[in-house]
């Protein structure tokens, strides 16, 4: 099912802030050089994940799935005055190409990359986290979902990307991704720790806010 075709996909890019330099440089870097560069958040989305976390202006950011950095770049754009983020990766391939684009950024200092299990690295961060991404092996986001949500302070943005899969979540799919997706939307939408909607974007974002 393809929600958003790309004639749809480029107006909405010309319609929202300009793509920084360096983020269309990793852009392009990793459709060149990954054998699955949809994983990157891209234009669209970035400046929604940059939008956002202007909006909350967190001190301390947990994303879950670094890839290339790219989501990681848009988040830190609405850091706080000495704020951090603290992104959690366990493919160790990506590291010298991810650190260099931090240090690119100017703001790598304020960067914590951590390249381990996130499941063992979360529990053992100082909280709470004011906005909180998850983007990283689906069988797991039960799992990263109730760390993050103990670890969030209340008021605070906890985002998940792809709970849409293609649109299969509203299909017979019946493979497992497909419906560990669909468990965990039903989950969060019965909630009531949470103020919670899914945005259409790309693959789908659910957008929760802690009570």
């Amino acid at each position: 099912m393809d929600m958003f075709d790309d004639i749809l996909t480029s107006y909405l890019e010309k319609t929202c802030d300009a793509e920084p330099a360096l983020l269309k440089h990793i852009n392009r870097e990793t459709y060149v050089k990954e054998t699955a560069p949809h994983m990157l958040s891209g234009h669209y989305q970035g400046r929604l994940l940059a939008l956002l976390s202007k909006l909350v202006s967190p001190s301390k950011i947990l994303e879950i799935g670094t890839f290339t950095g790219y989501a990681t770049l848009c988040l830190a754009e609405g850091l706080a005055p000495a704020g951090e983020i603290h992104t959690i990766d366990n493919n160790a391939e990506l590291e010298d190409r991810v650190r260099g684009y931090f240090d690119q950024s100017g703001i790598g200092d304020a960067i914590h990359y951590h390249l381990a299990d996130a499941a063992v690295v979360i529990p053992q961060l100082t909280g709470p986290f004011d906005l909180v991404f998850i983007d990283a092996d689906k069988k797991n986001n039960h799992l990263y979902y109730e760390l993050a949500l103990g670890r969030c302070r209340a008021g605070g943005l906890i985002l998940i990307d792809n709970v849409l899969w293609k649109g299969k979540v509203v299909t017979d799919a019946r493979d497992t991704q497909t419906q560990q997706i669909a468990s965990l939307n039903e989950q969060l939408a019965n909630d009531e720790r949470v103020d919670k909607l899914i945005l259409p974007v790309r693959d789908g974002l659910f957008v929760l806010r802690k009570r």
